[in-house]
């Protein structure tokens, strides 16, 4: 409908047609708005960070390639942990490990932990011999877990951790 069949049908009133083109044109910016942000929200939700040498951000996704690792078998508490980094090197023939673990829980949990060794073969060597050693993780804080291999057959590792009942440790 043009502007003169308008101001017609409005019986020549100015100020209503006036009003009725405001309008409009405040649909159409609003429409505007909403179109531009929700282009640029698209835009931005498939982003992913950068990959850089290794200063300043990780592209190491949170326990990847490390949950081999970990044994837990405790569901809620294998959902609670994590590894985020593993190092280790052979010294004087022996493998030596340290791994980060880290909490994705808000509160502390007592904890206890030991590592498990295998030879080139998978079997586990001098079984039932590391000694558990008490951990307390308080909210999504990291630690590092240090091991040294019992002999020099071991070829790879785990570490089993569990948690410590409440009851056990409150008097």
């Amino acid at each position: 409908m043009s502007g003169d069949e308008l101001e017609r049908k409005l019986g020549g009133n100015m100020l209503i047609r006036k009003n009725v083109v405001k309008a409009g044109e405040k649909t159409i910016a609003s429409l505007a708005v909403i179109l531009l942000s929700t282009l640029v929200i698209s835009g931005c939700a498939n982003k992913k960070p950068p990959v850089t040498s290794g200063t300043g951000t990780s592209a190491m996704i949170q326990g990847d390639d490390f949950s081999k690792h970990l044994e837990v078998h405790n569901a809620d508490l294998a959902k609670r942990l994590f590894i985020s980094s593993v190092k280790s090197r052979t010294s004087n023939g022996l493998l030596e490990v340290n791994l980060q673990l880290t909490s994705r829980y808000e509160k502390s949990q007592k904890l206890q932990y030991h590592f498990n060794w295998f030879d080139a073969d998978g079997f586990v060597i001098e079984a039932r011999k590391t000694p558990w050693k008490p951990l307390e993780l308080h909210g999504q804080q990291s630690t590092t877990l240090r091991g040294l291999a019992p002999n020099i057959n071991v070829s790879s590792f785990n570490v089993y951790v569990r948690e410590i009942p409440e009851k056990a440790y409150k008097y």
